[in-house]
């Protein structure tokens, strides 16, 4: 059985054998992606600016807590939208997708504060994607961790190679779309839960079909991560919706992360309203 965790150098690429890991499994984990200056450079923008206050809002799990949320559309100027260009990034994900040209479908800033964070319900990315318009689940996304994550402060629970059982039936639960727990629960019983433990900078990348969760934060320690999702250009949705259509991507080399000043300029990023997103029911903004 292939290996899917890897340690990151400036020479990391999606050799075979890391491709033949990611299809094995449905995910690869590439520690220390983001060192710790890159690292800084983007919680200026999430520390520092209005991005929360204006644009944050909450997601009913059913548990009593909220899963929070800020969603953009497109990657922007800012050092958030230059790490979803950057070409470790990008190259990274377009090459487990096959090669072809890929365009940033969105973004999410997904944050647990301390005992307050909310519950991710069990679902694939493409449960929800699938209602999109995507007709393919030719789409991936990097998890990018920005602070510990572990299981008392509700990390990521994934089932490895559930990708390999397709779509299942998806059904709206509390504010979010979750998939059938008696299909989850079988499938449990060939692919074992695993609790995806990230240090800050680390990053998971993987199948929209990879069945996964996240429990919540009851612990005194915050849990903030980035993710950004990317579709290829030959599956773009078949009609328009809340995510974008195919938008042209321009790729930022790597050193961008470091030298970017912006962190609070925010223009072109088209956040999201959840007002228009059929897929959950926002309960709060977040301000």
């Amino acid at each position: 059985m292939t290996n899917p965790e890897y340690k990151y150098t400036d020479t990391f690429d999606i050799t075979p054998e890391v491709q033949a890991a990611y299809d094995d499994h449905g995910y690869i984990i590439v520690r220390n992606m983001f060192d710790k200056e890159e690292l800084t450079n983007v919680k200026r923008v999430l520390e520092d600016s209005d991005i929360i206050e204006k644009h944050g809002y909450g997601i009913p799990d059913g548990k009593g807590k909220n899963a929070k949320l800020v969603i953009w559309s497109h990657p922007g100027n800012d050092v958030t939208g230059i790490v979803a260009r950057s070409r470790k990034v990008v190259d990274s994900c377009q090459k487990l997708l096959g090669g072809g040209e890929v365009y940033h479908y969105h973004a999410k800033f997904i944050r647990k504060d301390a005992f307050t964070g909310g519950s991710h319900l069990w679902h694939q990315d493409y449960g929800y994607w699938y209602k999109n318009g995507c007709l393919f689940p030719q789409i991936n996304t990097i998890f990018i961790a920005v602070d510990k994550c572990e299981p008392s402060n509700g990390c990521l629970q994934i089932l490895p190679g559930s990708q390999k059982c397709g779509r299942i039936d998806h059904f709206p639960v509390a504010g979010q779309t979750m998939a059938d727990i008696e299909r989850i629960n079988e499938i449990k019983k060939r692919h074992p839960l695993k609790h995806v433990e990230l240090d800050p900078g680390d990053a998971l990348i993987f199948d929209a079909n990879l069945i996964h969760t996240s429990g919540p934060n009851n612990s005194p320690n915050r849990r903030w991560a980035l993710l950004y999702s990317y579709c290829l250009k030959s599956n773009n949705p078949v009609y328009k919706h809340h995510h974008p259509n195919y938008t042209p991507l321009e790729k930022v080399p790597n050193s961008a992360i470091k030298d970017c000043k912006n962190y609070t300029d925010f223009s072109g990023k088209d956040f999201m309203d959840p007002g228009v997103d059929k897929t959950v029911k926002a309960d709060t903004l977040d301000k």
